[in-house]
């Protein structure tokens, strides 16, 4: 399916090398921000405790900080998310306090700057069953209410850092065998040069705004992994096809054949891919907010990089016609009026 076709090839690679000195800068750029900034990790890697209430009036999150900070919890953090009446606090692990009491005394510290107190209550949920939850009592009313509470132990979130790296590391090493016996060696290198360069771009994005990382943004890189490099994939096959087909064109004007010709293709398929990640960044809250986000940036480098990089890569490594097809010494396809002649794949 094609929306259209382009007739004459666009020379990408007369421009690949400004291209790619863009890249270089943006991924220096990305490494010293991750140097310099890190990550902020969510509690899923460095264990705490993360409380999310919500306020009936509009939160005033200096008041709340300010109450926090009284019980001495240590470096605890206060944001909005969602809406203004909802607040995210987060709070690192202590070892002089259990975390089943943090979100207790967190609470208390919170309904005691509203001029409240903390109850008990029991309420039926719509299964019958009987629960018991905390409510901030002032004058018969809830200033303020506890919507959720998460704790993740250090030993846990030590551990689920070493399986994500290991999954990422895991998922390189998949796509460079895959691509080398799938194409060619020097496809393998180009193509997982410019999966990283997409990775690495959205955790410098992460690392500058200091933007949450959590397991869900951890699934959106390694989905970006996969969604890149079938990119890449698509464009060296039809640099592979164009090998065959155009005997007389050069190693440049088939990669520029290969990827004029996937245009239509690129632009129907990430087009309605990024029209699905925006409605998720747009309207599915703030769980899937930071997902989304590091999907869409992923998106958009991951076309860029598949083909400015890893295309320009595998130029600059020699790839020809011999890397990909196996000359046929004699016999019929050894007729040289035969655009396929003496190449199979």
């Amino acid at each position: 399916m094609e929306f259209f076709r382009i007739r004459k090839d666009i020379p990408f690679m007369r421009h690949a090398l400004v291209f790619n000195a863009i890249s270089a800068l943006t991924f220096v750029a990305a490494v010293f921000f991750l140097a310099t900034r890190g990550l902020h990790l969510s509690v899923e890697f460095t264990g705490g405790t993360v409380l999310e209430v919500a306020y009936e009036q509009t939160a005033d999150l200096a008041k709340v900080r300010e109450a926090v900070e009284t019980l001495k919890l240590g470096e605890v953090q206060v944001q909005n998310f969602g809406t203004s009446h909802d607040v995210m606090i987060r709070v690192p692990v202590r070892g002089d306090v259990k975390q089943t009491e943090v979100s207790a005394k967190v609470f208390g510290a919170l309904c005691a700057a509203e001029q409240g107190k903390v109850l008990d209550r029991q309420y039926t949920t719509d299964k019958g069953e009987q629960v018991s939850r905390q409510a901030c009592d002032v004058a018969g009313h809830e200033p303020v209410k506890l919507s959720r509470v998460e704790a993740v132990g250090a030993s846990v979130g030590d551990e689920l850092a070493q399986d994500g790296a290991m999954a990422l590391a895991f998922v390189v090493i998949g796509i460079m065998i895959y691509l080398a016996f799938r194409f060619e060696w020097k496809f393998a290198v180009a193509a997982i040069l410019a999966n990283l360069h997409d990775v690495i771009i959205i955790l410098g994005f992460f690392a500058f705004f200091q933007w949450e990382f959590s397991l869900s943004v951890l699934a959106a890189v390694l989905a970006v992994l996969g969604y890149s490099v079938n990119e890449s994939v698509v464009i060296f096959d039809r640099i592979r096809e164009a090998f065959r087909k155009y005997r007389k064109m050069t190693t440049v004007q088939v990669i520029d054949h290969a990827i004029t010709s996937t245009m239509s293709r690129t632009i129907i398929t990430h087009g309605s891919t990024q029209m699905m990640v925006l409605s998720m960044l747009l309207f599915g809250g703030p769980t899937l907010h930071y997902f989304a986000v590091a999907l869409t940036i992923g998106i958009l480098f991951g076309i860029y990089s598949s083909v400015f990089v890893a295309a320009a890569i595998a130029m600059w490594l020699g790839v020809k016609r011999e890397d990909l097809l196996k000359a046929v010494a004699s016999g019929k396809d050894g007729d040289p009026n035969d655009p396929n002649a003496g190449a199979v794949v």
